[in-house]
């Protein structure tokens, strides 16, 4: 058979790899199995580093009575057992339910519908979108001490306001960090204003993703407002919903700076969630083995949050 001399001149001169080629160190690292490894191994350490020995010591210091500056005294499932006749801990528990349910939803009707405002054109549409995100970008401790100037009962803005349209006398306004009730309204308004922006902005990129195609199918087919939102818009956000809906259940629940900062889990322990009660039976209390035990107990519940996350991944 004729070859192409033309193509033979051009074609690359191949050299047989001898069997005993020496070891390079600059091949082996380009593998892709090595390399990613490489690349896996720092993030890996850091984990390993600050999150792994942490949660392994806490989970050591929950099985024994450690006071502060005294040796350890292995008491098993002692510090579990005096949790579970701890009243304190269980008022904890619902206190940190009710405040991840409420602060959720009301994060999430929020939330949606600022997207869905956000989602529409009008005049200093990115400064708005901007100042949204403020609540965000705010560190939580300096805004939650802005809202303690707001809830002041002297000269808070709240009260303020509720005088100056009649609704209660000069100095007689409602104490809304110092009521059991009102302060746990208070520590749930605080966390919606908080996290509404997550759920808004997250939303919004969900909204801009939706194809205009099938809104002005929907148009042309009779639809309404109502009709597309919940038939088109809703469904094909449910994704999108349901992920921001998790990681804000996650975040809410283990709450901390927001609430120790506002109340510090007053009054009468009214707003004590699961984190402030485990920081203050650990560190104030100097109970170290009963604070560990007290944040392990919270770790069941991100294990039911992740695996509800994961297998709505796997199905979708």
């Amino acid at each position: 058979m004729s070859t192409n001399p033309v193509l033979e001149a051009a074609r690359p001169a191949t050299r047989a790899v001898p069997a005993g080629r020496p070891f390079r160190l600059r091949e082996w690292l380009e593998r892709e199995a090595v390399f990613s490894w490489l690349m896996l191994t720092p993030p890996l350490l850091f984990l390993l580093a600050f999150l792994g020995y942490p949660f392994c010591y806490g989970v050591y210091l929950s099985f024994v009575k450690r006071p502060v500056a005294q040796p350890a005294t292995f008491v098993g499932l002692g510090n579990f057992v005096n949790l579970w006749n701890d009243a304190i801990f269980w008022q904890a528990v619902w206190n940190t339910f009710r405040f991840t349910a409420a602060a959720t939803v009301l994060k999430l009707v929020g939330g949606l519908g600022m997207a869905l405002v956000m989602h529409q054109n009008f005049k200093l549409k990115g400064m708005t979108r901007a100042l949204l995100l403020l609540p965000f970008i705010v560190p939580t401790v300096l805004s939650t001490v802005a809202w303690q100037w707001i809830f002041d009962p002297g000269m808070g803005m709240f009260n303020r306001l509720l005088m100056f349209f009649d609704l209660v006398k000069q100095n007689q306004g409602p104490s809304w960090l110092g009521n059991p009730t009102l302060a746990m309204v208070s520590v749930i308004l605080v966390n919606t204003w908080r996290g509404l922006p997550f759920f808004g902005i997250t939303i919004l990129a969900g909204l801009q993703t939706i194809p205009d195609e099938l809104m002005e199918s929907a148009t042309i087919d009779g639809a309404g407002t109502w009709a597309r939102f919940r038939y088109v818009t809703l469904p094909l956000l449910m994704p999108v919903i349901f992920i921001v809906t998790t990681f804000s259940i996650i975040f809410t629940f283990f709450d901390f700076q927001l609430v120790y900062v506002l109340t510090g889990g007053g009054p009468a322990n009214a707003t004590h969630l699961m984190a402030t009660y485990a920081y203050s039976v650990g560190m104030s209390s100097g109970q170290l083995g009963m604070g560990s035990a007290a944040a392990l107990a919270m770790v069941p519940v991100l294990g039911v949050v992740l695996l509800m996350m994961s297998s709505y991944v796997r199905r979708a």
